[in-house]
């Protein structure tokens, strides 16, 4: 096993993985591949991360992670690391297809080289670049420079992800260190065509371009102007007339002196607008669930209402029976209502509906309710039938096994998957002999297996006392 993290400490690999995490844009400036190269307990050099450029051709095409340098460039990597100099070897280096202009840079932590970073550009044939690639490649030299300094990644940077960042391609300016550009590419300068700017904008203060435009009593994002500016390496949002840009500064130093700046721009205005919608839907879908769940609230309380002017104990019991079912529809979409998605937590749900059910069910005995293993997130295509179902064979349990002398009724679930088994035992008196299964709740549970949880369900007796039921059903993948 190849030791390489032996001479770092924590400090040392967190600022490599910083490295690493955001690199990519100096891939892309120097059209270059980038690999980091860390010594080794042997005195050899090993790579650990490759990066290949989305602005041009790779030199790798095969991952070289892992492996070590080759034999002639090994002296070149120990001089870097000793003297923490960057080092371009005059000559370029023949692959035998193609010819590789080499850079070693060291990677430089509170003033000691940790690693090396190789930037391999693949040169191809010779020709004149054009104004954007002299652009490109100043600034990857400027940022490579800061890295030898220990100055780069800036520890202020940002490090989650923020859906719309810009990359080099999306669009690139060049700023001073007063904030005026100095060179703008032409995606960079078609983003701010489409925010409102008129004309060109090298030559003029960016932060003065841009706050002409911002609408009066718009929301601004508090580092804005920081951005814009070039002072601080952070993530910024332009919104003027419908069009948002996305803006990430990272600032030039030298010696912790400003010198300039770039700043990476992406038109994000399609990628918000569908971010709004969805939002909408969202909303909508959860507004909905929540009128639902009212209506079934007042359905409810209306079935109550005629139950208790009814003069028949069967009427009564019937109109109870149907109160409770909705009042179980309804606490399903009442969860709904409070999530985006289309998905319950239905051991939070069943829990809330047992209580309701067993209480309910219990006219004169004390019934315990147990429940073990889980049910995990259910879709809401089924969590209507399954919340309809089980309530009916706990309230069945208690009814018939338990009201009249109490007991103990406990749910077991198992969840492979889609596939979800469910047992309802009561420790009751049992299923008397020759009884058949015909009544309104038992047709309804037959029916929502059936139908909707694509499932079988089976009643017996427990040879240990009591009745148990059995409940086998596949559930809807969840998107």
């Amino acid at each position: 096993m190849i030791d390489v993290t032996g001479g770092l400490d924590v400090h040392d690999v967190e600022r490599l993985h910083m490295l690493v995490g955001d690199w990519q844009v100096i891939a892309d400036l120097a059209f270059a591949d980038l690999v980091l190269w860390l010594p080794t307990s042997d005195g050899d050099f090993v790579a650990v991360a490759h990066c290949r450029p989305t602005t041009g051709s790779t030199v790798h095409l095969e991952d070289i992670v892992g492996r070590r340098v080759a034999e002639g460039r090994r002296p070149l990597l120990a001089r870097t690391m000793a003297d923490g100099e960057i080092r371009r070897p005059g000559e370029p280096r023949w692959t035998g297809s193609f010819a590789v202009r080499d850079e070693l840079v060291p990677v430089v932590r509170d003033g000691r080289p940790v690693a090396v970073l190789s930037r391999e550009a693949n040169i191809g044939t010779a020709r004149t670049p054009s104004r954007l690639e002299i652009n490109y490649v100043e600034a990857a030299d400027a940022m490579c420079a800061m890295i030898a300094r220990g100055e780069y990644p800036q520890s202020s940077a940002p490090t989650g992800s923020r859906r719309g960042a810009p990359r080099v391609g999306d669009g690139f300016l060049r700023l001073d260190a007063d904030g005026v550009v100095l060179y703008a590419s032409p995606n960079g300068m078609s983003c701010f065509h489409r925010l409102g700017v008129l004309g060109g904008l090298t030559g003029t203060s960016l932060a003065e371009a841009v706050t002409a435009l911002i609408e009066d009593h718009a929301p601004v994002d508090e580092t804005m102007a920081v951005v814009i500016m070039g002072r601080a390496a952070w993530r910024t949002e332009i919104e003027s007339r419908g069009v948002n840009l996305s803006l990430r500064a990272i600032p030039i130093t030298d010696r912790g002196e400003r010198r300039g700046s770039i700043i990476l721009v992406r038109d994000v205005s399609e990628v918000r607008r569908r971010e709004r919608e969805l939002v909408t839907k969202d909303a909508t879908i959860r507004e909905i669930h929540h009128r639902v769940k009212n209506n079934l609230q007042t359905v409810s309380a209306l079935l109550r209402l005629q139950a208790r002017r009814s003069g028949s104990e069967e009427i009564k019991a019937a109109l109870g029976e149907a109160t409770r079912r909705v009042a179980t529809i309804a606490l399903v979409h009442e969860t709904l209502s409070q999530t985006i998605d289309e998905v319950v937590d239905f051991d939070e749900v069943f829990g809330r509906a047992l209580r309701l059910a067993a209480d309910v069910a219990a006219r004169e005995g004390s019934v315990r309710t147990v429940v073990d293993g889980t049910f995990g997130e259910v879709a809401a295509q089924d969590a209507t039938a399954l919340a309809v179902v089980l309530t009916e064979l706990v309230t069945n349990a208690v009814e018939h096994g338990l009201a009249a002398r109490g007991g103990t009724v406990s749910v077991h679930a198992e969840r492979s998957g889609t596939e979800l088994t469910v047992r309802v035992h009561d420790d009751g008196g049992g299923l008397p002999e020759g009884t058949t299964m015909t009544g309104l709740g038992t047709q309804i549970v037959q029916t929502l297996v059936q139908g909707e949880l694509d499932g079988a369900i089976d009643w017996h007796n427990d040879p240990d006392g009591g009745t148990e039921v059995l409940l086998r059903a596949r559930l809807a993948e969840q998107r």
